[in-house]
């Protein structure tokens, strides 16, 4: 991103309030480095220098690049524009369209002023720029208009997360740093979570914790028999996992913890179900882990048998795929548990959109193309299956704290590359970037930070969570 406009026109107060100090790379700050401070004239090519070589360097690994010079050369234009599109970057030019009296006013204020002549000429310069950055090649050309500098300035509004129809956010549970209180962490954690506004809550479901997650070491508790605990909180919170492989659970066992856990919520049990993929923790466990067919199979087997246990009556069910001389299993669920299917390969979309109530899919790299095959799919089924969702973002207070997270979080991954994987953003731009994808027609996203760790971490979370 490259600022255009003469002195006083507002650039930096306006990068200031948008960008973290270290994406943003200043000639006056560059002077005060290579020479006696900001205004020190004789450092002026020193400071070019080093600025072109952090541009690159920056670009190079990804990173967003804010360059707050006066912009008004041509060439130097050009030269960021070509770093931008070798570093395979977007490039933005925003111009600044502020009345010359008011950079004039400004100027004047400073402590070290522009000399008038000068300034006059950048003013100059500045109104010949409009139609030269329209013929430069950028993918974004940015006015900014401004009257006072308090317009200048402002950000804008964060766009908030809508409350239409059963629209929802879920916090998932990965991570369990419960230190020696386990009950208590897990009870904080949820009771936080109905405070903050969020739908429900979410846990993962395996026998060792995953790499994507933490060390094989990590707790990583039982999901139903921790699930059972939270459903006596008395909250207002969905439960479920998210998601139980049929490996290790059959369809008969998950029908009876899912309607045991619906009836002892109060008809607030989900449930997501998938062919498992972890075979470490299968062979760990001394469970049998198939190939992938059998796998599937089963994975249909199991929805079946749910329906056919919590329908009414027990009479002997032959279905499709399944045959069962009775059908007697008490309780019944109080409602009706929603059964989200996992999975990203073109079975699991295919079983989804046959037999599931939802299609559960990641928002990482790739999600546009499994979205369209599963709605392929459901069209050739008829079915109203819905999408939901699951998202693994980072999220910050602010834009420091944000690539803080990242920092912490990233290991031997590159930073740019990190923070686009895990959609790194403030909660307001995540809210924004929920709005769009409830647009989309999802209905539900299970929300699982990288980095959660305790009750206030879950309440940080509310401009996401609640509407």
């Amino acid at each position: 991103m490259v600022l255009v406009g003469a002195s006083g026109a507002g650039k930096s107060e306006w990068a200031r309030a948008r960008y973290r100090a270290q994406e943003i790379v200043s000639s006056d700050d560059l002077r005060g480095v290579a020479g006696s401070g900001r205004h020190d004239l004789d450092a002026t090519d020193d400071a070019f220098a080093l600025l072109d070589r952090i541009v690159a360097a920056r670009a190079g690994r990804g990173l967003t690049v804010v360059v707050d010079t006066l912009g008004l050369e041509a060439d130097r234009r050009r030269g960021y524009l070509a770093v931008a599109r070798e570093a395979g970057l977007p490039a933005v030019a925003v111009r600044f369209d502020t009345p010359a009296e008011l950079c004039r006013t400004r100027n004047a204020a400073r402590d070290r002023p522009v000399p008038a002549p000068a300034l006059a000429g950048q003013l100059r310069r500045a109104g010949q720029v409009a139609a030269e950055l329209d013929g430069e090649g950028w993918d974004l050309v940015v006015t900014i208009r401004a009257d006072t500098p308090e317009t200048a300035a402002a950000p804008p509004a964060p766009a908030a997360v809508p409350a239409t129809g059963d629209r929802q956010v879920i916090l998932q549970v990965s991570r369990f740093p419960w230190g020696d209180d386990p009950s208590g962490w897990l009870t904080e954690v949820a009771l936080a979570a109905d405070e903050a506004g969020f739908a429900g809550l979410a846990l993962m479901d395996h026998l060792i914790q995953i790499p994507q997650v933490g060390r094989a070491w990590d707790p990583i508790p039982d999901s139903f028999t921790t699930l059972g605990m939270l459903a006596g909180l008395g909250a207002g919170l969905r439960l479920g996992p998210l998601c139980t492989p049929v490996t290790f659970r059959p369809g008969g066992v998950i029908a009876k913890a899912v309607a045991t856990l619906d009836v002892l919520s109060g008809g607030r049990a989900f449930v997501g179900i998938g062919a498992g993929w972890f075979g470490r923790e299968h062979e760990v466990h001394g469970l049998a882990f198939p190939p992938p067919k059998e796998r599937l199979d089963e994975l249909e087997r199991a929805i079946e048998i749910m329906r056919a246990l919590w329908a009414s009556g027990t009479k002997a069910y032959s279905g499709t795929r399944v045959a069962l001389p009775e059908t007697t299993s008490y309780p019944r669920p109080t409602g009706r548990p929603e059964i989200v299917v996992g999975g990203s390969g073109d079975r699991s979309l295919r079983i989804a959109a046959a037999l599931g109530d939802a299609c559960n899919l990641r928002t990482d790299d790739g999600f546009d193309e499994r979205l369209a095959v599963f709605e392929k799919h459901r069209d050739r089924t008829g079915r109203d299956v819905a999408v939901t969702v699951l998202d693994l973002p980072i999220v910050g207070s602010d834009r420091d704290d944000v690539w803080r997270r990242v920092e912490r979080s990233r290991g031997n991954a590159p930073a740019a590359a990190y923070a686009r994987k895990h959609h790194a953003a403030t909660a307001d731009r995540t809210a924004r970037r929920y709005r769009e994808l409830f647009d989309r027609g999802v209905r539900t996203i299970f929300v699982a930070v990288q980095d959660l760790a305790s009750p206030d971490d879950v309440r940080a979370l509310a401009p996401i969570a609640t509407p």
